[in-house]
């Protein structure tokens, strides 16, 4: 298709988008979310025509279920493309955002809601700004309220992107994430949120404050080795590097695992991933 024709179909699309008819905004979303799917060429041409982002961010505050989510699933798709990544992560957007992860229309929607905060905060100067609009505490209050609801996967997900930078980390730990997460890898027979759900906390046991917050967790020494003898190698990942945090802080953790019969297993896999500290207090 041509880009005249192309721009021509987006514009009858915009317009039917905003008429009052539910059946054309919900067909013409569905186009514009099909197409924009598809190709990096046609989200850019999208972003440029003059007044489509305002038109559809418009119409993500819909009451409507089906038409929130088809925004929802246009605006993902755009943000696919790099360039576009800072300008849609203005306060605005984000603010929309977090009121749909806090009360969302339909799971349909907080999934997609969670997973365009994840492709926003892809771009590393757009996670300070999800950090100061408070996201990071909603979604540690959304996992801990549903903690293995139909978008829990993906609100870890974001999670898991915004803990990546300093100040998210301790947002995090003082919102209570480390319990939420802890009970999630030790309660959930999935693996995406295990695995995730480590990945968290690997990433917060980088800082003395998340660091803190885990050694105060009751059996977290046997819940990351009981990790350690399953399949799943993200969650085995996730666990070897918490422990070797808390085996360089704490000669008490050291202790809880000499007692496990399971630590010679342990060993070989410290054997691998452990810095040189890590490995003389296991030994010693």
């Amino acid at each position: 298709m041509s880009a005249a024709r192309l721009a021509e179909t987006m514009n009858a699309c915009l317009s039917q988008a905003l008429s009052d008819s539910p059946e054309l905004q919900q067909k013409a979303l569905g186009t514009l979310a099909s197409m924009t799917k598809v190709s990096p060429k046609i989200r850019d041409l999208l972003a440029k025509t003059d007044g489509a982002i305002p038109a559809i961010f418009n119409l993500s505050k819909s009451s409507c279920s089906i038409i929130q989510a088809l925004t929802l699933s246009v605006l993902f798709n755009l943000s696919l493309n790099p360039d576009l990544k800072r300008s849609l992560a203005d306060m605005e957007t984000i603010d929309l955002l977090n009121s749909i992860i806090l009360s969302p229309s339909s799971p349909e929607s907080s999934k997609l809601a969670s997973s365009l905060v994840c492709s926003l905060a892809m771009l590393d100067k757009n996670k300070a700004k999800f950090g100061v609009a408070g996201t990071v505490q909603l979604l540690v209050h959304a996992v801990a309220a549903v903690p293995c609801g139909p978008a829990a996967h993906h609100l870890l997900s974001s999670l898991a992107e915004l803990v990546q930078f300093h100040g998210n980390c301790t947002l995090a730990v003082r919102s209570g994430a480390v319990p939420v997460l802890i009970q999630l890898v030790t309660n959930s027979n999935t693996e995406d949120l295990t695995g995730t759900s480590l990945t968290v906390l690997s990433l917060v046991a980088r800082f003395g404050e998340g660091l803190n917050a885990l050694r105060k967790i009751d059996g977290i020494v046997n819940s990351m080795v009981d990790v350690l003898k399953g399949t799943c190698m993200l969650s085995k990942e996730g666990a070897a590097e918490v422990l070797l945090r808390l085996f360089d802080e704490s000669e008490g953790c050291v202790r809880d695992a000499l007692m496990l019969p399971e630590f010679s297993n342990l060993l070989a896999d410290l054997s691998v991933r452990g810095s040189g500290k890590a490995r003389d207090k296991a030994v010693g």
